[in-house]
């Protein structure tokens, strides 16, 4: 996160929303890993994502297969970098952020679910 604060590019590797798109148009094995609060899940997520807040991955981490990609998602990408952070640190190779998160999803027309 210091590194966007400072403007050298992220810390982890990211995807757009519309490569995000794209990977489950064709089908490829996700894990969608939303890490916002209760109340933002509900409010709107990409449809088939896991919900796992931020404060509680640590804990939950066991519920993933790390074998898989995944990708994390908050409201803009911040939490979700630590995520990806946290997620790299407890073994997991193929994790990316989701640069804008759901803020940009939408703005790219992508389905929502809520």
């Amino acid at each position: 996160m210091l590194g966007r604060l400072l403007n050298r590019g992220p810390l982890v590797a990211e995807t757009t929303a519309s490569e995000l798109a794209r990977e489950i148009h064709e089908g490829t094995s996700l894990q969608i890993v939303d890490v916002r609060e209760l109340d933002e899940w509900h409010g709107g997520r990409i449809p088939g994502s896991i919900h796992i807040p931020l404060g509680q991955l640590g804990q939950r981490v066991g519920e993933l297969d790390a074998q898989t990609r995944v990708v994390a998602v908050c409201r803009t990408g911040n939490r979700s970098t630590w995520a990806t952070m946290t997620l790299q640190n407890s073994g997991f190779q193929d994790v990316v952020n989701l640069d804008g998160g759901i803020v940009a999803w939408a703005r790219a027309g992508l389905p929502i679910e809520r």
